[in-house]
């Protein structure tokens, strides 16, 4: 009877030993290729994280990794030695899904870090900055989640519909508010705008989009609903940056919201009862303004002759519009390289990647180990040190070691970074808190 019992043991022990070891197995090679991630990282010196990000208390950390399946843009945090470690920090846009999931209280989303501050704005729980009727939501406040976002454009004009509702006076050649940036928070804002009757104008220097439009092909942008005025729920549970865009347009479109672009909003003067907003072209005057532009600012430009070519533009939308040209693409990060590198994949293009530094030291390991591969190729030239210094209708001009050499030349993708708008809110007088890892 015994070794009956015994048999039956080893019948069901076996193979319940087995899918252990076989767990154990995988659990320990994703912890080994998470660790080796993670040093890639640090040597490149890819440790700062753009803006809203997790830190994890590994005290409180029981390695369950709830918050790994949570990420949506996946291998940003990962398990290793039994703990969650945030292994690819640059890659981090600040969902915030992973403190969520977590169930012990072991994550803290912060800005900035030890060695890194990020200058947050100081807002009031209604949006509004430290200058009456001037308000800030999203992404420049701190929040680049796209359903976060959305949430505070419509509360800051909610909140600006009770103050026009209290205002006695009112003169019909001044707008109720005029909304900067048309992303998440600004088109969510234009549209509570319109459904609280407000007379609105929003303004955009670039395309319609806002940060989300520089961002990677098919990358995930939204991860949970949202309610959006005259809409009702948006159920979008994953999408994609272009089926976003996509949704946006439409709106834009069906709701007649009134939005302009290429209106890069050069300062706005208090004139005590109203904001007197001034962009490139236009003059306009507003009760209140509501500030929903990104924190990559105003695209850096290079500065010269001939840069205001048509054929000169700051971030890539479709790599195949440029099948069969002649291209030049300008930067050192990831988005510069991403760039260069999809667009010598299409039908008979010539791509040069100009970088005035000597080696990228800040690209993702991925990018730096197809950059290798690709250079080999014939239609594609990496210059470093180097810097362009003239544009004409079909040439570039790029001077490399102190040597100049012109290239025929069709378009050309400017992927320098942005200017921060800091200058920009200390001369308009609202005042911003540097956030050194807190929240």
């Amino acid at each position: 009877m015994a070794n009956g019992n015994m048999y039956l043991w080893l019948i069901y022990a076996i193979p319940l030993i087995s899918i252990v070891a076989w767990l154990t197995l995988k659990k320990q090679k994703k912890g080994k290729y998470a660790q080796q991630m993670l040093s890639e990282n640090q040597e490149a010196g890819m440790t700062e994280p753009a803006s809203l990000h997790p830190v994890i208390d590994l005290s409180r950390c029981v390695g369950s990794g709830a918050c790994v399946s949570a990420c949506p843009e996946k291998q940003v945090i990962a398990i290793i030695d039994h703990k969650a470690h945030l292994v690819n920090p640059t890659s981090c846009i600040g969902h915030g899904a992973c403190a969520a999931a977590c169930a012990h209280d072991a994550i803290t989303l912060v800005f900035g870090t030890e060695t890194r501050g990020v200058d947050i704005p100081n807002v009031a729980p209604n949006f509004e900055t430290n200058v009456p009727g001037i308000y800030i939501a999203g992404e420049l406040g701190g929040m680049g989640l796209v359903r976060n976002a959305s949430i505070q454009g419509q509360e800051a004009i909610n909140d600006i519909a009770k103050r026009r509702n209290t205002r006695k006076n009112s003169n019909d050649q001044i707008l109720d508010v005029i909304i900067i940036g048309a992303g998440p928070a600004g088109i969510s804002a234009s549209l509570a705008a319109k459904n609280n009757k407000l007379s609105y104008l929003t303004l955009e220097q670039e395309s319609m989009g806002g940060t989300v439009a520089h961002f990677p092909r098919n990358k995930i942008v939204m991860t949970s609903p949202v309610n959006l005025p005259l809409i009702g729920k948006v159920k979008f549970s994953e999408v994609k940056k272009e089926k976003l865009i996509e949704f946006w347009e439409k709106t834009i479109t069906e709701q007649a919201l009134a939005i302009k672009t290429g209106q890069y909003v050069e300062d706005i003067i208090n004139k005590g009862d109203y904001f007197e907003v001034k962009t490139s072209t236009n003059t306009f005057q507003s009760r209140t303004v509501l500030l929903a532009i990104g924190r990559r600012g105003t695209p850096r430009k290079l500065g010269v002759p001939g840069e205001e070519s048509n054929k000169v533009v700051y971030q890539l939308k479709d790599p195949e519009q440029y099948v069969n040209q002649q291209v030049t693409v300008v930067g050192g990060g990831d988005s510069a390289v991403e760039a260069a590198m999809s667009i010598a994949e299409q039908p008979g293009t010539q791509v040069i990647l100009s970088y005035r530094g000597d080696a990228f030291s800040r690209i993702k390991p991925a990018n730096r180990k197809k950059l290798a591969s690709i250079s080999e190729q014939n239609n594609f030239q990496l210059m470093l040190n180097s810097n362009v210094v003239k544009i004409t209708e079909s040439t570039i001009t790029i001077e490399s070691n102190g040597k100049q050499q012109s290239f025929p030349n069709d378009g050309i993708i400017v992927a320098a970074g942005g200017i921060l708008p800091t200058g920009f809110l200390q001369r308009i007088g609202i005042k911003t808190e540097t956030k050194y890892g807190t929240a």
